[in-house]
């Protein structure tokens, strides 16, 4: 199996490149291999794919700091094992679109079939798939741990079920666009090019519906609102993107649906920090327990667990617990937990306690506190250095 090769060198641009250079690189190439340009060449087609992939990691600013971090491996959670797939994991169809859409008339060609991997290219005249759809939805943090069942209610168009779609009332027929011939597009001439658009009459179908259904008012789609049950896998995070395919808007002319794509926004927790499948939580522990040694419960998703604490422990100092972090999305094994030790000095202390305090503290001797020492050691260090300067610049 060839490797995979760096995506900067795909786009021919530095580490270091900014947006707009990736864009412009990315423009060039995409038109220069571009399928409707080379038709029938694969290879010209899988150099499409190849930098269209790189851009769509590069042009993002957390999958590239992810890229940059962890090279090809750490976008296997972006894209799954199979790695990129440019009919789902490509979000720059639009992009696309406008790019090449003077250029090859309304976009479509030989692009729709390698965006739909040969199944979303699309007939003006024929069936076609409805609009694929994006919702948001913020989920709690305590869902994206252990997964959650969530039923969500979204405006969508549907296809008509009175005309299945065709716009016209049933039993009636339809008639070439006048306007267009049928071909769905009128072109015009400017200079030396030839410029293609949709048909304004028709709308890019080549037909005209004689008598319009009734429910639909010939659009062959209505509006309704729709009830979806939604589940979601443990261990997602916030940008997991969740597909149902069909749950998008209907087609048009007895095309197919298309597809629903939840994107998942995580709250924050006021008791653990997430990063990646890492957990981190703070735990203050009394100053007695961290000076002499012992034992303290910390909270952890299955409930609390005891971690005993050395003596002479310092705030901030972290112990590692394995397999107590956050479920992999994928389901195989878990990351780990770091509790981060918080030394808490005891407050609204009564008599007795200030006693035993003040007598404990007159037997203590700079050695009983190394860390105190050790800056004030510093410090004179430092002073001494300054009184050698100041000497030597009045001499």
């Amino acid at each position: 199996m060839t490797a995979k090769r760096d995506y900067y060198e795909v786009l021919g641009v530095p580490r270091t490149a900014q947006p707009d250079d990736i864009k412009k690189a990315y423009r060039k190439l995409a038109m220069q291999f571009h399928p409707d340009r080379n038709p029938g060449d694969k290879a010209a087609e899988g150099k499409f794919k190849e930098v269209s992939e790189a851009y769509e990691v590069l042009s993002d600013a957390e999958k590239r700091r992810q890229y940059d971090q962890y090279g090809h491996e750490g976008m296997k959670s972006t894209f799954g094992p199979g790695g990129f797939d440019f009919s789902r994991d490509f979000t720059h169809v639009n992009d696309l679109q406008d790019l090449f859409g003077s250029l090859f008339g309304d976009g479509g060609g030989v692009f729709e079939d390698i965006f739909g991997g040969g199944g979303r290219r699309q007939s003006r005249t024929g069936p076609q798939q409805g609009a694929d759809l994006r919702f948001d939805l913020e989920i709690e943090f305590v869902e994206a741990m252990f997964g959650a069942q969530r039923e969500i209610t979204l405006p969508v168009t549907e296809q008509c079920a009175a005309c299945k779609g065709m716009g016209s009332e049933p039993g009636s027929s339809e008639e070439t666009c006048r306007h267009c011939g049928g071909r769905g597009a009128v072109i015009s001439a400017s200079g030396f090019f030839q410029v293609r658009q949709t048909c304004p009459v028709c709308s890019g179908s080549g037909k005209m519906i004689t008598k319009p259904c009734k429910e639909c008012k010939g659009a062959g789609r209505q509006k309704t609102r729709k009830r979806i049950t939604l589940r979601i896998p443990p261990g997602v995070e916030t940008g997991s993107r969740l597909r149902l395919a069909g749950r998008g808007e209907g087609g048009v002319r007895g095309g197919p649906a298309g597809d629903l794509y939840v994107i998942l926004h995580v709250k924050a927790h006021d008791l653990f920090q997430r990063e990646g499948t890492e957990l981190l939580c703070e735990v203050p522990v009394p100053v007695h327990v961290a000076a002499l040694g012992g034992e303290v419960n910390v909270p952890t998703l299955d409930g609390f667990a005891t971690v005993k604490i050395e003596s002479g422990t310092e705030s901030g100092k972290v112990y590692r617990l394995r397999g107590k972090g956050v479920p992999n999305v994928d389901g195989y094994g878990r990351g780990d937990l770091h509790v981060r030790v918080l030394v808490e000095v005891p407050t609204r202390l009564n008599s007795r306690q200030k006693k035993a305090l003040k007598d404990f503290s007159d037997t203590c001797a700079d050695e009983n506190y190394p860390s105190g020492q050790g800056l004030r050691d510093r410090a004179n260090a430092f002073f001494k250095a300054k009184q050698e300067v100041n000497k030597a610049k009045s001499e």
